[in-house]
């Protein structure tokens, strides 16, 4: 693409590479005139400004000169000494003088511009070439084989390779070689070419084509293998580049012809060597790579003969053609839009006429009403390939499942350049930076692959650094035992070996612990409703005394003649309650006796009552008796443990979930654990709120663990969710041994737990691993797509599949419930998948692993077929539209973005009836005899 345009005949040459900003210079070009038949000479550097979207370049510098030029180079000697900080401009004129400018004097507009003049040569110069190593050796070359080698230190004195070759001939370019600072090779017009060496002042080699045809008319060193050069041949009848190896001189190595007509200028760039610059008589410009003779780019150009052609040194993808239409192109290999080059040329014909009235009539032209042409496609396409200086050297990326990619461009020797391609190599290598996650996860894995749970609970329990942290496993530790709920009462801190002890203790003593006073300021007596306390109730009805009296009644023996009694049927309550009982009415005997305070007789005769009367009247004496312990008692007689679990204060949470284990039937026994875990969650105190995971432990609530343990963890580090995942595992196993349940329901928090965790194995390669921990109860998008990927890393499904596409088993849901289907029989036919996209190319096989093992990536079938559930709503643009497992269900309408088959004549078709659409049929036409039928056809292949 054309960046920039100069309108000048003249020959050019680009700023040094350690120059900034980017000069071209230009000089008039020798034996040329322009249209106006002018005889001035100059010298001008224009500023190449790519931020700058005109094509014009700014001229930075003119002087005029007395000479015209054949070559013009410019090079470096003086930038580092700063006496000349734009270097030198070096001049082949046409009356064989060579002379040397100051650029940075041209760029200021000095009038004395000349360092130095030489007119040592007898005719015009048309060779020049600075050293690359010693920029201070120029090499010119003119007629009758002269050739000189000038110091810039001493002009004065040049100095010649060698004897003048015979015949005697014009020297049409000189180039120094690119990695060898002493050799040096020169061109004549007859085709022969000379290489001298510098140390021995003689030419070491000649070549030369044998068909006497070769015009030579530019050379150029390969920049990186010392023995190979290039030479150009302007001959029309042979217009081709000879690429020679001086090590195998006798022929040429390759011959680049894709040129018609003679080639005027070559030019190799030093940044990349597979790209060489060639122009012609042709109008072409062409950038081939030159070890395989392929044309990589071809330039756009005009219609004129292009007759010198250089790459910018500091800008590599830039470079500059002039032609004998009397203008300097700068191009871009790298493509872009030729938009800019069209508006110059539509401004210059608007400032030509404007809205002007060519034919005088004092009117200005109405606008010309043309019809609009259709857009041309302003884009330009860059190289075929990228070129070497925005190739990556290296490079590494990460892969999924924990793999590092990189590779290398391994530099071969110049000798194996050309005997065999050089090798590209792949390492794949599996990066773990987690060993102590790894080292867990896997002691895990052989724990609940072996069953042995227990051991794993007693290596964490003696493991554990923090009296929580040992709590928590022994409470998991006790699942496994033969009585969990009796060893969660010893991890509490009451056994009943020890309470027992204690009892006997204090019998032996003689006398038990008084009774603590139900508030420490007042006496026991009777509370605030007038009610007497429990203490004070049995006081007074004197049931010590009675039980005494029975003690001893029961050592002694019993009188032969049994006591006479009355009973008392008077008005008093002994004779009221006399009377109700005589009748059969226990309630109301129960009720005289609570009012009279003689809980004792009431009790006894609830219990002859029946069981209603009796857990009557024991509300009834646990709505008057307020103690410590009365809410304890009422929860043991009316096994109403909901209310303490909701009553109690949590500094006693351990006493509560000890009632719990010891009193909760089996079917509540879950449920007031998660109650009491949930009380203790929501409290302000973070010493209560992790005791909370204890109760979802004895549970078996893994959701609530999981949201519990996340809150008092630090769910980002990979080593506290590998605490998380230990504990819920095992609870999950203590579960189903427990419940006999296959499998434990996944809530979603624990799904995106367990997710999480499977990618954090499969980013250390444990694929195998990270899928058995997937949840597969669950349809999260994130999880899905680590299964697929999981799945495809491995190169197979479960049960020996084939990798699905991707997504998988990704359908969109039906609007409404799905005809009942027929039963599949063999006869039926099924019809190969509708595929809309190219087959899928499987993947290289990498070359070399970093553990030498040799692998092939895994390849991508095509998708299979869907299920026999169909959903009528087609799938949105760019999903995979699977075809019909059955041809009787009907199928999708065929979207919009996909063609019909009517437009596709080429494929396979079947057979169809000429009958009208068929009663259920979704396709144009339809099968004869047959309902809801589907459109088959063969799919595409790519």
């Amino acid at each position: 693409m054309k960046l920039k345009e100069i309108d000048r005949t003249a020959i050019q040459a680009w700023s040094p590479a350690q120059h900034h900003p980017v000069y071209l210079a230009t000089g008039t070009s020798a034996q040329q005139l322009d249209a106006t038949f002018s005889t001035n000479a100059s010298l001008e550097i224009f500023e190449l400004d790519l931020a700058d979207t005109t094509l014009d370049m700014k001229s930075c510098g003119t002087f005029s000169s007395p000479h015209r030029y054949h070559k013009l180079v410019w090079g470096p000697h003086g930038m580092d000494e700063q006496g000349r900080p734009s270097g030198v401009l070096i001049a082949g004129g046409e009356n064989g003088n060579v002379i040397l400018y100051d650029a940075a004097k041209i760029i200021a507009g000095d009038s004395d511009v000349m360092i130095a003049q030489n007119d040592k040569h007898t005719g015009p110069v048309r060779a020049l070439d600075v050293n690359p190593f010693q920029t201070n050796l120029v090499v010119s070359g003119g007629n009758e084989s002269e050739i000189y080698i000038w110091d810039l230190n001493n002009f004065s004195n040049p100095m010649t390779p060698g004897p003048k070759s015979q015949p005697l001939e014009d020297i049409s370019s000189v180039a120094w070689n690119r990695q060898v600072q002493h050799i040096l090779a020169s061109a004549c017009p007859s085709g022969r070419a000379s290489v001298w060496d510098l140390r021995k002042n003689e030419p070491i080699i000649k070549v030369s084509d044998h068909s006497n045809r070769m015009h030579c008319s530019g050379l150029a060193w390969n920049p990186e293998v010392a023995t190979q050069l290039v030479l150009a041949s302007e001959d029309d009848r042979m217009p081709v580049i000879q690429m020679w190896d001086l090590r195998f001189a006798t022929s040429p190595l390759k011959v680049l012809e894709n040129h018609t007509r003679g080639v005027l200028a070559i030019a190799w760039s030093l940044a990349d060597p597979e790209l060489l610059l060639s122009c012609g008589k042709d109008n072409r410009i062409l950038c081939w790579n030159p070890n395989t003779a392929e044309v990589l780019y071809e330039l756009p150009t005009s219609t004129q003969w292009c007759f010198d052609i250089q790459w910018c040194p500091r800008n590599p993808a830039v470079l500059s053609a002039a032609a004998f239409d009397g203008r300097i192109g700068i191009y871009s290999i790298m493509g872009g839009s030729a938009e800019g080059q069209r508006q110059k040329q539509a401004d210059q014909l608007s400032s030509s006429f404007g809205n002007l009235d060519p034919f005088g009539t004092g009117q200005t032209l109405p606008p010309l009403q043309m019809p609009q042409p259709p857009a041309q496609q302003s884009a330009v396409m860059p190289l075929k390939k990228p070129p070497k200086w925005i190739r990556r050297p290296v490079g590494a990326s990460f892969a999924f499942g924990g793999k590092l990619v990189t590779f290398g461009n391994v530099k071969a020797a110049p000798q194996q350049q050309q005997q065999q391609p050089t090798p590209h190599i792949v390492y794949v290598s599996q990066v773990v930076t987690e060993t102590a996650f790894l080292d867990r996860s896997n002691q895990l894995q052989s724990a609940m692959t072996a069953g042995s749970f227990m051991d794993f609970c007693r290596s964490k329990v003696e493991a554990s650094q923090s009296d929580f942290e040992r709590n928590v496993w022994s409470f998991l530790k006790a699942n496994f035992e033969s009585d969990p709920r009796g060893r969660y009462l010893e991890l509490l801190g009451y056994k009943k070996e020890e309470v027992a002890q204690k009892i006997a203790v204090a019998l032996q003593k003689g006398s038990v612990p008084p009774k603590e006073p139900v508030c420490e300021s007042e006496p026991a007596g009777p509370d605030a409703d007038g009610l007497p306390t429990a203490a004070a109730a049995t006081d007074e009805l004197g049931l010590d005394e009675a039980e005494e009296e029975e003690d001893t009644s029961l050592g002694e023996s019993a009188p032969a003649v049994k006591e006479r009694f009355k009973l008392s049927v008077s008005e008093d309550v002994d004779g009221l309650i006399t009377q109700a009982l005589l009748t059969g009415d226990f309630e109301g005997a129960v009720d005289l006796c609570l009012h009279d305070n003689r809980v004792a007789d009431a009790i006894i005769l609830a219990i002859a009552g029946g069981p209603e009367l009796l857990a009557k009247t024991q509300k009834t004496y646990f709505d008057k008796t307020q103690s410590k312990i009365t809410r304890l008692i009422t929860a043991v007689v009316t096994k109403d443990w909901r209310e303490i679990v909701e009553s109690c204060d949590l500094q006693n949470w351990r006493e509560a979930l000890a009632a719990v284990l010891t009193y909760a039937r089996p079917e509540e026994f879950s449920a007031l654990c998660d109650l009491l875990g949930s009380r203790l969650e929501g409290d302000g105190d973070l010493g209560l709120q992790v005791q909370a995971c204890l109760c979802y432990i004895c549970a078996g609530n893994v959701e609530k663990l999981v949201a519990c343990w996340t809150k008092a963890g630090d769910g980002n580090s990979p080593l506290s969710l590998q605490d998380l995942v230990e504990k819920v595992m095992v609870v999950q196993r203590a579960v189903e041994q427990s419940r006999g349940a296959s499998s434990v329901v996944m809530g979603a928090l624990l799904a995106e737990r367990m997710s999480q965790y499977a990618g954090l194995l499969a980013a250390q390669g444990s694929l195998a691993t990270a899928l058995a921990y997937l949840p597969s109860n669950t349809n999260q998008a994130a999880v899905v797509q680590l299964r697929d990927r999981l799945y495809r890393a491995q190169g197979e499904r479960a049960g020996g599949q084939p990798v699905p596409g991707f997504p998988s088993d990704r359908q969109p849901a039906p609007r409404e419930r799905a005809p009942v289907k027929p039963a599949y029989t063999p006869s039926q036919d099924v019809q190969p998948p509708q595929q809309y996209y190219a087959q899928v190319r499987p993947a290289s096989t990498v070359t070399s692993w970093s553990n030498q093992t040799p692998t092939a990536l895994p390849t991508i079938p095509p998708v299979a077929s869907s299920s026999d559930s169909q959903p009528e709503q087609p799938p949105p643009p760019g999903f995979l539209m699977p075809g019909q497992a059955n041809p009787s269900v009907p199928t999708s309408p065929t979207p919009g973005y996909m063609y019909q088959s009517s437009a596709r004549p080429g494929y396979p078709q079947s057979k169809w009836c000429t009958e009208p659409r068929a009663t259920g049929c979704r396709t144009p036409r339809c099968k004869k005899g047959e309902v809801g039928c589907f459109l088959p056809r063969a799919p595409i292949k790519s």
